[in-house]
């Protein structure tokens, strides 16, 4: 079979997998969020015995594969009676993962804004809790999307794994059309060139965005730096 008969019955298979990939990446981007944000301020604010625990559970994660995680979560869960499904396994150990490095993502933008300005916000009577809220964290978003911007390409290339457990996702549609037509080369090139396009597409519109949102003479300050 030539490549161009190949494609033509390939690419709309893959295709499906690539709506799977974007909807995996994209509720375990959502999940790492809700959890590392308020893990980076609880880090960063939070009474002492809080910020153990949060380090503990970023130092965990982060020290151990992503992969052995989503393995626990999905064979090693029903052994004490839990039993979830493929995609509610995914979206829980790749979404923990991903928010243990948001939370340091963040837990950086957040430091690196001067001392100053929660100083200057408690002056004119704001609250703690008013000044993280108004002041630390607009600013804490907008410094964080270039490392941000990473976890976003990463999560489309890690998303990847959950093909191990059945995940219908590019990879695993992969296998399938491999094992059917015998053209090894031919798919995994194919599925390699997808994701090539379709990282270099997010990383273009990433970073319009971090210009976008830019925060005003910060730019110039890293120039003069």
């Amino acid at each position: 079979m030539d490549l161009w008969t190949y494609l033509q019955i390939a690419l709309p298979k893959i295709w499906g997998g690539l709506i799977i990939t974007f909807q995996v990446s994209g509720v375990c981007l959502l999940v790492g969020l809700l959890i590392g944000f308020p893990s980076a301020l609880a880090r960063v604010y939070g009474p002492k015995w809080l910020r153990w625990l949060v380090t503990a559970y970023i130092e965990i994660i982060r020290g151990t594969p992503v992969l052995v995680q989503l393995f626990l979560i999905y064979y090693g869960l029903p052994q004490f009676g839990i039993t979830l499904s493929a995609y509610m396994s995914a979206y829980i150990a790749i979404g923990m993962n991903s928010g243990a490095y948001q939370a340091e993502y963040f837990r950086g933008a957040i430091q690196a804004i001067s001392g100053g300005q929660m100083m200057a916000a408690r002056s004119i009577g704001m609250t703690p809790l008013q000044a993280i809220r108004h002041v630390i964290i607009p600013q804490a978003f907008r410094y964080a999307i270039p490392a941000w911007s990473n976890e976003v390409v990463a999560m489309i290339k890690i998303s990847s794994i959950v093909y191990l457990i059945a995940v219908p996702e590019m990879l695993y549609i992969a296998k399938e059309l491999m094992a059917k037509y015998y053209n090894p080369f031919q798919t995994y090139f194919t599925v390699g060139a997808v994701y090539l396009i379709i990282i270099g597409i997010l990383t273009i519109l990433l970073n319009r965005l971090e210009q976008a949102l830019v925060i005003p003479g910060m730019d110039v300050a890293k120039r003069g730096g």
